[in-house]
């Protein structure tokens, strides 16, 4: 987008974004995941430069226009009106992507977040706000429990830099057809976290954990932890911080050390063209004041989990999944977390994917839940064997 006060350079042209957007809107690619490419024709179409409140602008009258037809709808087609509450999350939160960092965003991030409440207070069994007291504040997060009174497997599901709380909500909803809950959390400097992203923040997670062990209905013995992208970082110290509380944690694509190395933000993650647009400006949003590049290389260099220790040391079981293709972390991450500690691993490694694995055809997000996360977790989360 345009550059801003991050003082960042965009990452492509206004042409080379409008094509590259609506080419992935033609193949339900990521980060335009269920948007109609009709409706990303209409909003490219309305642009006519890379300033952010214009981006947003252009998507939320979509979003309006969704919403406004959800409304009427509400009272006498509930189900009807939830397929377009949740049309108008969709674009609404494309129209803050991948931040809110600008008053157009942040009104359509306020806005997504109305859409979703609609859409959640129409689901059974329900997908309930859950908010969790943290130090002078509060996590906001979304818990769903299958019906009945039994007690349940559960995972803590971390979205990234730039999904959200919503999206795990959204993704995991079907594992409660296998008996499992969910609570839907965000990584830290995203969404309505109270913390940004410090070396410390993963309390903010082990918080959460501590009220999930606290719920009348959970098994405790069988508590699961997924994070992907950024969110996968946060997997990865919890397999190792919250390793004796956990079942079983998947890590996808998770950030390790070369990611948070001056030379590799600078060459790398700025011109990063896998990542649609602002991946820079993302990780800055995370940060604590962030105002400049060399701000952001000091503090995200302390986030390497070889530099604080924790790789190395025993996990909880792990499945990671990545490709090699991956331009956002790179192979080298994945590689110190499977080659280090005492504990065995699993991992899926597609030689040909990109960034979490996916690929534009075949391997793509849906397939890889569909086909490999969804099935491991379903199965750590319901053997008997013991956990070793």
């Amino acid at each position: 987008m345009a550059q801003g006060t991050d003082g960042l350079p965009p990452q492509r042209t206004l042409e080379e974004l409008k094509a590259e957007a609506q080419a992935r809107a033609d193949r339900n690619g990521y980060p335009l995941l269920g948007i109609k490419p009709e409706d990303a024709r209409e909003a490219l179409g309305k642009l006519t430069s890379l300033d952010r409140d214009e981006w947003a602008a252009a998507w939320s009258a979509i979003g309006d226009r969704y919403a406004a037809e959800a409304e009427s709808l509400a009272a006498k087609d509930p189900r009807r009106a939830d397929a377009v509450y949740l049309q108008a999350w969709r674009v609404y939160s494309f129209a803050r992507w991948p931040v809110p960092n600008s008053p157009g965003k942040q009104r359509a991030y306020d806005r997504a977040l109305e859409m979703f409440a609609k859409h959640r207070a129409i689901q059974d069994p329900p997908v309930e706000e859950w908010k969790i007291p943290f130090e002078d504040s509060e996590i906001i997060t979304y818990r769903q429990l299958p019906k009945g009174n039994d007690k349940v497997p559960l995972i803590l599901a971390i979205s990234g830099a730039d999904s959200r709380k919503e999206d795990m909500a959204e993704r995991f909803a079907p594992l409660l057809n296998h008996g499992i809950g969910l609570v839907a959390a965000e990584s830290p400097g995203t969404g309505q976290t109270p913390v940004k992203a410090t070396p410390t923040a993963d309390r903010m997670h082990s918080a959460v954990l501590d009220a999930i062990f606290k719920m009348p209905r959970v098994d405790t013995s069988r508590v699961l932890v997924y994070g992907g992208s950024f969110g996968g970082y946060w997997a990865a110290k919890l397999a190792v911080k919250e390793r004796n509380r956990l079942r079983a944690v998947v890590a996808q694509s998770p950030p390790v050390h070369v990611i948070f190395q001056s030379d590799f933000i600078r060459n790398q993650t700025l011109g990063n063209r896998e990542y649609l647009f602002d991946l820079g400006p993302a990780l800055m949003f995370m940060g604590e004041n962030i105002r400049t590049l060399d701000e952001l290389c000091e503090q995200f260099g302390k986030l390497s989990l070889v530099d604080q220790g924790i790789i190395g040391q025993p996990t909880a079981p792990m499945l990671v999944i990545h490709g090699v293709h991956d331009t956002q972390v790179p192979m080298e991450d994945i590689d110190l977390l499977l080659h280090t500690g005492d504990v065995p691993k699993e991992a899926w490694i597609n030689p040909s994917g990109g960034h979490m694995g996916r690929q534009p055809k075949g391997w793509t997000d849906a397939a890889i839940f569909k086909h490999v996360t969804t099935p491991w977790l379903v199965r750590k989360a319901t053997e008997s064997e013991p956990v070793l």
